[in-house]
């Protein structure tokens, strides 16, 4: 996966599955994308980036569930410029906890920090993009229990499929725990 540049071929990919999806917004343009990045101190990975800037600014039929949010909504709540504090996936509700303060924090730095949020599938799942470190331009799911990289395995710290990856999966109708 190439965050910097890109690739072609996952750009087709995008197209052809925001072509279908009717509700497809329209794009951002390029000076909206670098206005959104001056402002929170980030470039968006790639190829999100080019996605928004080019093809649409977020889709009411998906992905998620809930449809794709526009790049103004997805860092309402967010602080993209800090870092992703995690480099595997965590599942908090499972962990014996001596100071609840202390993780309520951590889990807080988790669905906020480093990343942007690409939508809901309710139920408190949200799907995001992270902007910054080690996971850069891969997509995760934060839930109330947990964070884990979407297509890795359960504690993995192997690479999971960035955004188009993420969008192919959906696009080929389906659900987001049969990753491969």
């Amino acid at each position: 996966m190439n965050t910097e540049q890109a690739d072609p071929a996952e750009l087709a990919a995008l197209r052809e599955a925001f072509a279908v999806a009717d509700g497809a917004g329209p794009a951002l343009g390029w000076a909206g994308v670098r206005a959104f990045e001056a402002r929170h101190g980030v470039v968006l990975p790639e190829p999100y980036r080019t996605c928004v800037a080019e093809l649409t600014d977020g889709s009411y039929q998906g992905p998620p569930e809930y449809g794709l949010w526009e790049l103004a909504r997805t860092a309402e709540y967010q602080r993209p410029g800090l870092p992703f504090p995690l480099t595997r996936a965590w599942i908090w509700e499972d962990e014996p906890c001596d100071d609840p303060g202390e993780r309520d924090a951590a889990t807080v730095r988790v669905d906020h920090h480093g990343s942007i949020s690409l939508g809901t599938d309710g139920c408190g799942m949200h799907w995001h993009l992270v902007v910054t470190g080690a996971h850069r331009g891969h997509v995760w799911l934060v839930t109330g229990e947990g964070a884990m990289p979407f297509g890795a395995e359960f504690g993995s710290t192997t690479a999971a499929p960035g955004f188009a990856g993420w969008v192919r999966h959906w696009a080929a109708g389906r659900e987001w725990f049969d990753a491969e």
